[in-house]
């Protein structure tokens, strides 16, 4: 609708003398009103109210009909949703529907709460006299009107397709609605009410079945649908199929013609952006920012070590000089000068010298081969502190003993001290030996090379990774595969073989006379199960070792290696690494297959939502069957004139699915003829605004004096005669 201001709408309707009636089609699903004697309604909204609450003031304001997204963003919709002033196609919140009331009167122009046109409202058929009543009390007191008329929607829009020549004087009225379906017979152009049914199922059940389907089959897209969405891919791409058992097998099969008939809605995706690899230049680049990095890191390392020479250098020539001179100091003042210089005696100098000296030396980048060899000069210059060692024990006295016994327990610390230092030397030459011939390999082919370090850090992360996860979850031996580990699955091979071991001897020791020991390989076992022979672990930690020797050597030669990252505990635990793949077009799809006629199928057999109610095909044989006329004449006009209207009528299919039901219960050969409104939606307002400008409409209405004077009961026998 277009957008028309308050003061156009106003004069608008001051324009309209206060003779010319309102129309009002009062849908569950959309009000319309309008004047009589127009062919469009001028307002159409939604027929819901919500009361959201401001986020910043906490104030309450009522939204009437459909919501706009860029307003409600700064309201609190969580507590208060859409609401409907109907229940199965009758009003009954009646505070709901003075709200709709109200905003639709505004925007037809009314200046005031004093409406003085007289109001012809439609309502379901057969509608209870409370809800009429109710809503001829809210239309006299709170808005003043003149005169009021009830009439069908149903039979507005019947007549109105009559007058065109849709349909015969005797028919029946089919209207599918939003949450109700109604057959009403039509005779000598009136209804019979007695004749008419109803069953609880209409356009908001396919739409909410639509959805929940769609929810089910794309759980991570239910934000995108909306109830609105999901009405417009309704009315957009389901019909009624001829028969349903043989589509869904169709479907089922996925034949070509399944495939035809299968509608795809794309939800808006952006394409991530593609990772091209570097070029020649990007490599270069980074390798030359690389190289400056590090020349300025070298250059800032040499001159840190050639400020510590010169600190080491200075220091050594003062602890020298500090001897010269504690050599040429008397023995009795030795203590007094020791004092001065901070030092307790001449041998924590000379252990302060030696330090300074292999730090200096260290510093000036001696070889380890040189250092090896100082070490050992000065290990063999020590070798005189433990000068009891090789005594007798019968030569020395209790003193003595006691001081032979610490300077074997300090001779055995030092030799394990150097046999350690050995070992690590040993190992740093072989590093160093290793690094050698990398460089050699890599020198003589860097690409081969480089291939080659990239397949071996694979291996050895995969093998790592694979240890790791067989050491916390285990090989699953015990066929334990839902996820609950057990002990004999987290010990590895040796472990095992120790358990085996523990269970046999208590196994044979429970079979009779405990004799375990009297034979010597029965201590064999003990020394099978005290041996430490972990392979697996040492092998595990050589790995990471040499995964992480690999992993530095890429990072040093290879600009675009990016090392995997570390897994976490919760990852570590699982069998296999979860991959994720890249979401695609395909991902953001919603594909509408056996959904296009599964949802609209509740319309015939309401019983697979858990309705037990008709079809539309059985409540027009009970219809028919309620006139009670054994008419087999009337019968035959009825059927021959079967006329659609409201929304549901406009699946593609309808029409004929209808016949084809109709016609299996209806005798052979009797006419059958069904015809669709022309416009299904908008025909009960036209068919109403043109029963409106008839100028015997005033003898249809009651006024509020006879409101006010006859009652209720005047309503509960209130009845529109369409036929003027």
């Amino acid at each position: 609708m277009p957008f028309i201001s308050k003061i156009q709408r106003q004069t608008d309707y001051n324009r309209f003398p206060s003779s010319t009636p309102i129309v009002i089609d009062n849908g569950a699903s959309y009000f319309r009103i309008g004047w009589a004697g127009e062919t469009e309604p001028r307002v159409i909204f939604r027929n819901i109210v919500q009361r959201p609450r401001h986020k910043s003031t906490g104030e309450t304001v009522t939204v009437v009909g459909d919501h706009d997204t860029a307003l409600l963003k700064h309201f609190d919709c969580t507590r208060s949703g859409p609401r409907s002033a109907f229940d199965s196609n009758v009003v009954f919140q009646f505070e709901i529907m003075e709200y709709i009331l109200d905003f639709a009167f505004d925007r037809l122009g009314a200046n005031g709460s004093r409406i003085d046109h007289p109001i012809l409202i439609t309502e379901c058929v057969c509608n209870p006299v409370q809800s009429r009543s109710k809503m001829a009390e809210l239309l006299f007191e709170t808005y003043g009107v003149p005169s009021v008329a009830f009439g069908v929607d149903a039979a507005f829009s019947y007549k109105y397709n009559q007058q065109r020549g849709i349909c015969q004087k005797d028919g029946l009225a089919i209207c599918p609605g939003f949450t109700t379906t109604h057959v009403i017979p039509f005779v000598d152009g009136e209804p019979v009410n007695r004749g008419c049914c109803r069953t609880n199922i209409g356009g908001y059940h396919v739409t909410d079945n639509l959805k929940q389907l769609l929810s089910l089959k794309y759980p991570h897209h239910m934000a995108r649908f909306t109830w609105e969405k999901i009405e417009d891919l309704k009315m957009e791409h389901c019909y009624i199929a001829p028969d349903y058992a043989l589509e869904a097998r169709l479907f089922q099969k996925g034949s070509k013609e399944a495939e035809d008939k299968t509608r795809c809605w794309q939800l808006p995706w952006v394409p991530p952006p593609i990772e091209e690899p570097p070029s020649e230049e990007e490599i270069a680049r980074k390798a030359a920012i690389k190289e400056r990095q590090g020349q300025r890191l070298r250059e800032m390392a040499e001159a840190k070590r050639s400020s510590r020479i010169n600190e080491l250098e200075n220091q050594l020539h003062g602890l020298e000089f500090l001897l010269q001179q504690l050599a040429q100091v008397e023995e009795e003042e030795i203590s007094s000068f020791l004092s001065k210089t901070g030092y307790v005696s001449k041998q924590e100098i000379e252990s302060t010298l030696t330090k300074v000296s292999q730090s200096l030396r260290k510093a000036k980048g001696e070889s380890k081969v040189e250092q090896a060899e100082n070490e050992e000069k000065a290990d063999s210059s020590t070798s005189d502190k433990y000068p009891l060692i090789n005594v007798p024990d019968n030569m020395l006295t209790p003193e003595q003993l006691k001081e032979k016994k610490r300077q074997i327990f300090l001779k055995t610390t030092t030799e394990g001290r150097q046999r350690a230092k050995q070992k690590r030397f040993e190992e740093e030459l072989e590093r160093e030996k290793k690094t050698r011939e990398d460089e050699e390999r890599r020198l003589e082919n860097p690409e081969l090379y480089l291939e080659q370090m990239r397949t071996k850090y694979k291996d050895l992360y995969e093998k790592v990774e694979q240890r790791k996860r067989l050491k916390i979850n285990g090989g699953h031996a015990n066929g334990n595969s839902s996820g609950g580990v057990g002990r004999g699955e987290r010990l590895n091979a040796a472990q095992r073989e120790r358990m085996r071991l523990l269970t046999t001897a208590a196994f044979d020791r429970g079979k009779g006379e405990d004799n375990f020991g009297a034979k010597d390989e029965d201590w064999q076992l003990y020394k099978l199960m005290s041996k430490d022979n972990d392979d697996d672990d040492d092998g595990s930690d050589e790995d990471e070792a040499e995964l992480a020797r690999v992993c530095s050597r890429l990072q040093a030669i290879d600009p675009t290696f990016v090392p995997k990252p570390e897994p976490t505990p919760s990852q570590a635990a699982t069998t296999e690494v979860p991959r994720v793949r890249p979401l695609t077009k395909e991902d953001f799809q919603v594909v509408l297959g056996v959904e296009r006629c599964r949802c609209p199928e509740i319309l015939f057999h309401p019983n697979l939502v858990g309705i037990d109610q008709a079809g539309l095909d059985e409540m027009t044989g009970a219809s028919i069957r309620r006139l009670a006329s054994k008419n087999e004449a009337l019968e035959d006009r009825l059927t021959s004139s079967i006329f659609m209207t409201g929304g549901c009528s406009l699946f593609p299919g309808i029409n004929e699915r209808l016949e084809a039901g109709i016609r299996m219960l209806r005798p052979c050969g009797s006419p059958i003829k069904v015809a669709r409104a022309l416009d299904p939606v908008l025909d009960a307002w036209r068919g109403a605004s043109a029963y409106a400008a008839n100028l015997q409409f005033q003898q249809q209405t009651f006024s509020r004096v006879d409101y006010y004077e006859k009652g209720e009961d005047w309503l509960r026998r209130y009845q529109l005669r369409y036929t003027l």
